[in-house]
């Protein structure tokens, strides 16, 4: 159910753009994340688990092991990404916005982190049953974002993002 408001948008979205030459970004997003995050048990996945981690509350893995991947985009540069299309001329289309690939990786690699690098052990419980039309890999790929945007770059990597998670 969560999908299909966004895939409604977003086909609304590009018939504006088709028929009506509106001009129009479509962003499909990643994990959108940061410290300000407001991260839940289903939704934030890596801010919930840090502060499962700093409160010591038990963390349920939904499937697959814990070894979803997804990637990670910090707000800041989500933020400067939605400027750079703004500023930028005949600009309608579909971006996906996300990490790519040097910011995925999987709940159990961020659990190392945690436990190597910032010394946090994580309670954690790995159900076998994954989430309801949830996905084992998710990694976007910004090519046709970068390549029309050229003065864009993510600024946060994984490191930085989980360095604020963990300090604030």
């Amino acid at each position: 159910m969560f999908g299909a408001s966004k895939l409604s948008a977003d086909i609304y979205c590009q018939e504006y753009i088709k028929y009506f030459k509106s001009k129009i970004g479509i962003f499909r997003g990643g994990c959108l994340t940061g410290s300000l995050q407001q991260g839940a048990e289903l939704h934030g996945f890596l801010n919930y688990l840090i502060k499962s981690a700093k409160k010591n509350k038990l963390y349920k893995i939904f499937g697959y092991k814990g070894k979803q991947v997804r990637d990670n985009i910090h707000s800041e540069d989500v933020v400067s990404a939605l400027w750079e299309f703004y500023k930028t001329k005949n600009n309608s289309g579909i971006y996906n916005l996300g990490g790519g690939r040097k910011n995925s990786c999987s709940i159990l690699e961020v659990i190392d982190m945690l436990k190597n690098k910032y010394n946090l052990t994580l309670n954690y419980q790995i159900i076998k049953t994954n989430r309801i039309g949830d996905h084992i890999w998710y990694i976007s790929d910004m090519s046709k974002f970068k390549r029309k945007h050229k003065n864009w770059k993510i600024k946060k990597n994984l490191d930085n993002i989980l360095d604020e998670m963990i300090n604030n």
